[in-house]
């Protein structure tokens, strides 16, 4: 049984920011199923107790939205009869914000050349480019493509799980799409999105500790490794202007076949 402890949140200690896309309610009064698509952080500090507390919520298949060096670095866990999907969102980015950034404010080193380079408004800047280039990179489309046409493939035996680095931006645009093609109102979808700053920054404290201690400004750490509703209002804006709609990104921008919606909502929402 999936542990509901804040919204739809699973409380694994491991895997901050985990939770269960089921329950949100669709225009049409259905609702999301529950226990059959998850979104997480990264897994590669899966241990312990909460591997077999993972391995309860039934994922048979991961799909990884990381980068080449971010999978290298820090490597999901190979666990038994789950599939591992590789779909590099920013592999065609040289400018997106880097995603490890937590790793990096953790040295005080760092902390000047943050201040100068990310203060005033500028992280903020920088995260809403990150986020128009997730709509439209080509590595993005490719991605969400392949990502979206697995979760309509026929039903098999388990539950489908997708993650980045800190589950909130490319992780965040995949819920904000596929809860949006379900038929889940705005306002759920950015409730889902902003959860990401109860689950995650909790366990980012000790990153936090430091680079204030070190005189690093947290408004730059807040930007960058939480969520604001403006930057999912930015890809949004985005869709919007070069794909009309949702219906419109999935067909146009992702190149799928104009039925995956309609199976998308079969699968996914309680009849």
């Amino acid at each position: 049984m999936t542990d509901l402890t804040h919204g739809h949140a699973v409380a694994l200690a491991t895997v901050p920011n985990l939770r269960d896309l089921g329950g949100w309610s669709a225009a049409d009064g259905r609702r999301v199923r529950a226990g059959l698509v998850f979104r997480s952080t990264e897994l590669h500090r899966l241990a312990g107790d909460d591997l077999a507390k993972f391995d309860e919520l039934g994922i048979t298949a991961v799909y990884d939205f990381r980068t080449a060096a971010e999978r290298d670095a820090a490597p999901d866990p190979d666990l038994p009869g789950v599939t591992d999907t590789h779909l590099d969102v920013l592999a065609d980015s040289s400018t997106a914000m880097p995603a490890r950034l937590n790793e990096v404010f953790a040295d005080p080193a760092m902390v000047a050349q943050a201040n100068k380079a990310l203060g005033g408004g500028q992280a903020e800047a920088m995260m809403a480019g990150t986020y128009r280039q997730i709509v439209n990179l080509p590595s993005a489309r490719t991605s969400y493509r392949k990502f979206f046409e697995a979760l309509a493939e026929p039903a098999g035996p388990g539950a489908a799980l997708f993650h980045c680095t800190t589950g909130k931006d490319r992780t965040g645009w995949g819920a904000a799409t596929f809860l949006t093609v379900l038929g889940v109102g705005r306002d759920e979808v950015f409730e889902d999105y902003l959860l990401t700053n109860d689950e995650l920054i909790p366990a980012l404290h000790p990153v936090f500790a430091s680079f204030e201690k070190a005189g690093g400004d947290p408004d730059i750490l807040s930007a960058i490794l939480g969520v604001r509703r403006q930057y999912l209002e930015d890809a949004f804006d985005e869709m919007t202007a070069e794909y009309g709609d949702v219906e419109g990104y999935f067909r146009d921008g992702l190149g799928l076949d104009p039925a995956v919606p309609e199976t998308l909502r079969t699968r996914y929402l309680d009849q």
